[in-house]
């Protein structure tokens, strides 16, 4: 695990410079503490951070091929690196290291543009051809690691994290007005998009691909998920067949040089996860607020399955972690549950290098409630208007929410707000957190002139690249291109790497993803239930009263903790005078949020916290003289 950066100059006249890539390593220590490695050769240069995994006294980046001709770095794993190596040493390729970096140089030799689908891993990759005049940089399969770049006439700058990007001295920061939007709607900005105007994220299964003579370059999809009918077979054979690809899966993640873990939430995914790695160490968190904590299921699992197992209550001075972890978000995320996520890399680094992880399987096999409630809703919009407007919805809106995580009358409450959400978004709905009329109210007039993309823009998009998929997969297909990629597994690479934690995702080994998308609907959400067929599987290994309960999700109680340990951060953040300066935000629309909040009258954690998370990352990222505020965004 690693994290990348580089420089390409595309003028004459352009050099770049050792200070440069020095600079772009130095920010990101914390993603790779054992090493480092840069090059420079033909105006390109290329830089990584190291924390050694495999190969652990070898394999130094960047690594060439046998003339020289071509190198790379890349951050990541490559799962099928042995296989792989077999197949390219048998073609005549001659490897110089153990691990598994040296297949990227040869597999590229091998197969040219086509070289990321003969790798099952995950990646972000840079790779120079000097013979040819090529620049490759290429992301995953699914996006577990990410790869940030900046393009202009000049340059080509490319890293692991925004920081990294601005630490070259050659991108300056530049407010995006409309990503705004984006971000607090939906908690992160989807897409290449950025809070940056000229920074973009590489997607998933892409390839930028530049030709440094001509300074001309262009992003294509390497990759998607298949669009496949479904094998004909029964629902026991179903189950076998997945349950054995997670198996390989899983065994496939645990090759490592250094202690490997798990992360055990004593939920469905992690405990098929921790039952497939046999005797293992594994790590969990829990909180002092009953309705949160999950603690006696995961020590359940733990004992049920024989593994050394660690764990943790967070207390609510975690408020003392916001700046520290504001750092490792400068592309951010509106998502509680960083908190967690980091306690609980923090709490396995202390004993392992590498963790196992439960992640992508809810957006594989349907775990979601919001599945159920838009089922939920197709019935409920036959109920007569004049019963819903003028009687329930009346009723439910003045409803106090509870404190506890959920409950009927939370959920009540969230029910009706996603339904009020266009149809068309189908689940995703349920996951907006910015409605229309507030958002007229929450922004100035000349921010609202900014917002040129509609809010909803990414999901109808991606419905439609869903094809003619069963309605599910559809909205499995979006929720992998969109909530999985640019939130869920932003929050784990982030938190997991501020401890120089590498975190692996069995359940996003590219085989099994094409194979989850092969199960039929019908044994993943049906008649209520969700992740149907996951829940038989998890119950051949881990006692029932683990599988069959409510799902809670890993958070924290941040809306109780914004009146009490995190309210000065919300006074300090959200100050009306800072707010009105910016000239982002209507102030006295911020005022009315904080005080319904704090009344107890209203839940507007998820909003209120995505405020303060923004404002925390102007103060911490557009530092830079004239570009704090609206007008540098004009």
């Amino acid at each position: 695990m690693c994290g990348i950066a580089g420089v390409a100059g595309l003028s004459p006249g352009v050099a770049v410079s050792r200070e440069q890539i020095l600079a772009m390593c130095s920010v990101m220590e914390h993603r790779g503490p054992d090493d480092d490695g840069i090059g420079i050769a033909d105006n390109v240069s290329l830089g990584m951070r190291r924390l050694s995994i495999i190969d652990v006294a070898g394999s130094k980046q960047p690594i060439f091929n046998e003339d020289r001709s071509v190198r790379t770095v890349f951050n990541g794993e490559i799962y099928n690196f042995r296989e792989l190596r077999s197949e390219l040493t048998g073609q005549g390729h001659q490897f110089q290291t153990s691990g598994d970096t040296e297949t990227i140089v040869h597999a590229y030799e091998q197969y040219g543009r086509d070289f990321p689908n003969h790798l099952n891993g995950m990646f972000a990759i840079a790779l120079h051809d000097s013979r040819e005049k090529k620049l490759y940089l290429v992301r995953d399969h699914l996006g577990i690691k990410p790869l940030y770049y900046s393009l202009t006439d000049d340059y080509l700058v490319w890293g692991s994290e925004v920081k990294v990007l601005l630490a070259s001295g050659l991108v300056q920061p530049e407010l995006s007005t409309d990503a705004i939007n984006q971000f607090l709607t939906w908690e992160y900005v989807p897409g290449s998009g950025t809070l940056m105007k000229n920074v973009s994220k590489l997607e998933p299964g892409q390839m930028l691909s530049l030709d440094l003579a001509s300074g001309r370059a262009s992003v294509d999809d390497y990759w998607d998920i298949p669009d496949y009918r479904s094998v004909d077979r029964s629902e026991a054979e179903w189950a076998d067949a997945v349950e054995q690809k997670i198996m390989e899966c899983v065994r496939a993640q645990m090759v490592s040089d250094v202690p490997l873990g798990a992360f055990l939430s004593g939920g469905v995914d992690s405990s098929i996860v921790a039952a497939a790695m046999g005797r293992a160490k594994t790590f969990s968190i829990g909180f002092d607020d009953p309705s949160y904590n999950e603690l006696e299921y995961s020590k359940k699992v733990a004992r049920h399955l024989g593994v050394d197992h660690v764990t943790e209550v967070i207390q609510p001075h975690v408020v003392d972690l916001f700046d520290k972890l504001m750092f490792h978000l400068d592309d951010p995320i509106g998502d509680f549950s960083i908190f967690p996520t980091y306690l609980v890399s923090r709490l396995a680094r202390q004993h392992v290098t590498v963790a196992l992880s439960g992640d992508g399987a809810d957006e594989l096999f349907g775990g979601y409630e919001t599945f159920v409630a838009n089922d939920i809703a197709r019935r409920y919009q036959a109920v007569p208007g004049v019963f819903r407007k003028g009687l329930i919805e009346p009723i439910v809106n003045k409803l106090r929410p509870r404190s506890a995580k959920k409950g009927l009358i939370n959920k009540a409450k969230r029910f009706v707000e996603g339904a009020a959400q266009s149809p068309e978004l189908g689940h995703c709905r349920w996951r907006k957190f910015l409605d229309d009329p507030t958002r007229q109210g929450l922004f100035t007039g000349e921010a609202i002139r900014q917002l040129e993309t509609p809010s909803d823009a990414h999901i109808l998009s991606l419905f439609d690249r869903a094809g003619q998929r069963p309605d599910l997969d559809r909205s499995l297909y979006v929720d992998v291109k969109s909530y999985l990629s640019d939130n869920i597994l932003t929050k784990v690479d982030r938190m997991s790497m501020a401890v120089s934690l590498e975190t692996r995702v069995p359940y996003l080994d590219k085989d099994l993803v094409e194979l989850a998308f092969q199960v039929p609907p019908g044994l993943k959400v049906n008649h209520g239930k969700t992740k149907v067929m996951l829940k038989e599987i998890a119950a051949r290994h881990v006692p029932s009263s683990c599988v069959y309960r409510q799902k809670e999700g890993f958070s924290i109680p941040i809306k109780n903790w914004l009146g009490t340990q995190f309210r000065p951060l919300l006074e300090d953040l959200l100050d009306a005078n800072r707010i009105r300066q910016a000239g982002i935000f209507n102030a006295s629309a911020i005022e009315t949020l904080k005080k319904d909040h704090l009344a107890g009258t209203a839940n507007h954690s998820h909003l209120l916290w995505g405020l303060i998370v923004f404002e925390a990352w102007r103060d911490k990222w557009l530092s830079t003289p004239g570009s704090t505020g609206l007008r540098a965004a004009s």
